[in-house]
């Protein structure tokens, strides 16, 4: 800021998934190398304090893997967007996200670029750039991008990321998951072509598919805050967490009702729902969801949206719970995977 340096940051969403970073990180270091003129410098954030990047298990693995040591991440808390954008230097790109977070409202002018692969939930005029495409993973939108540009920038290190990435959110890019679209894999197909020496797709996906479901050792606390999205209205928040463990053993955790509450407490959140996901030996999916709140009249609204959505119908079917103040369910409709489940839970604010 003393030095008036203008800085274009790109940032990911704040459940800061392995896409997210990936996307910030590839498209930064493209920008980077693209842009006429020396004017910004092109700073990929990752959108979470540092001290919750050990529970992105998947992320740490891939960057570990290539040689991207953590030192030379920068977190959001270690840089300030708002005393940028205040002293008029920043421009802000949007990867993975096209909404920011109430609490980041002041932000939206200096967005100038999104790229995002979730419904369009708001329009933005001209001059911001809007890239809003229904692929399986924000990464092959980058990936497209970045083959369109300059031969020659696309090295093996972002194409092993972007690659990984892919894989890894199409679910070894299985039909039956239904994540993948033809995009997605004319990009792997691409960045296989290109980098030959890429390790097979099902080694990639097996290495990172166990790294994010390896929870071993974290406390509810933290399993709820590794995969953790937030909607907001005027009167109360809540959390939406992926749980990467199955919901009846998550239910069943030694003092779960009061880690909820603490959790929820903490945070200042009125409810929780909590999705999980586990995968068969041919990537199909199962998801189950719990709604927890100790005030009845959210909870009942939150379950009623889901049981009765219809865009898409989740064909919720009710579980047993061992807590009144939370309602589990089955859902029958496994491919709805979180992204289209948070616009139904957004209009039930």
């Amino acid at each position: 800021i003393r030095q008036h340096q203008e800085i274009h940051v790109v940032m990911g969403n704040e459940a800061c998934d392995l896409d997210s970073t990936v996307s910030a990180l590839a498209l930064a270091y493209f920008l980077a190398q693209t842009a006429p003129g020396p004017k910004a410098a092109f700073v990929p954030v990752l959108n979470i304090p540092r001290a919750d990047f050990a529970l992105r298990t998947e992320t740490t693995f891939l960057l570990r893997d290539r040689g991207i040591p953590a030192a030379s991440l920068i977190f959001r808390d270690e840089i300030d967007l708002g005393a940028l954008h205040r002293a008029g230097l920043l421009s802000l790109t949007l990867v993975d996200h096209h909404v920011l977070p109430g609490a980041d409202a002041a932000l939206e002018e200096a967005v100038v670029e999104v790229l995002d692969h979730r419904p369009l939930e708001r329009e933005r005029g001209p001059p911001c750039q809007v890239t809003v495409e229904p692929v399986g993973s924000c990464a092959t939108l980058v990936t497209e991008r970045i083959l369109q540009g300059p031969p020659g920038v696309l090295d093996r290190t972002t194409a092993a990321l972007l690659h990984g990435t892919i894989v890894l959110d199409c679910i070894n890019l299985s039909p039956a998951a239904g994540k993948v679209t033809p995009r997605d894999v004319a990009c792997v197909s691409l960045l296989e072509e290109r980098f030959p020496e890429l390790p097979a797709r099902d080694a990639v996906f097996g290495a990172l598919q166990a790294a994010k479901f390896d929870v071993t050792g974290l406390t509810t606390e933290q399993m709820l805050r590794k995969d953790l999205k937030v909607l907001s209205n005027d009167e109360v928040v809540v959390a939406i967490s992926g749980v990467f463990e199955d919901l009846e053993t998550f239910l069943l955790r030694p003092g779960l009702l009061q880690d909820l509450e603490a959790f929820c407490q903490g945070r200042g959140y009125a409810g929780l729902v909590a999705m999980t996901v586990s995968f068969n030996e041919r990537h199909e999916p199962t998801r189950k969801l719990a709604v927890f709140s100790r005030q009845e009249p959210l909870r009942s609204s939150l379950c009623r949206a889901l049981e009765e959505a219809t865009t898409p119908s989740l064909l919720l079917q009710p579980l047993p719970s061992p807590w009144p103040c939370v309602a589990a369910y089955a859902q029958g409709n496994a491919v709805a995977a979180r992204k289209k489940v948070l616009p139904i839970l957004r209009a039930a604010l």
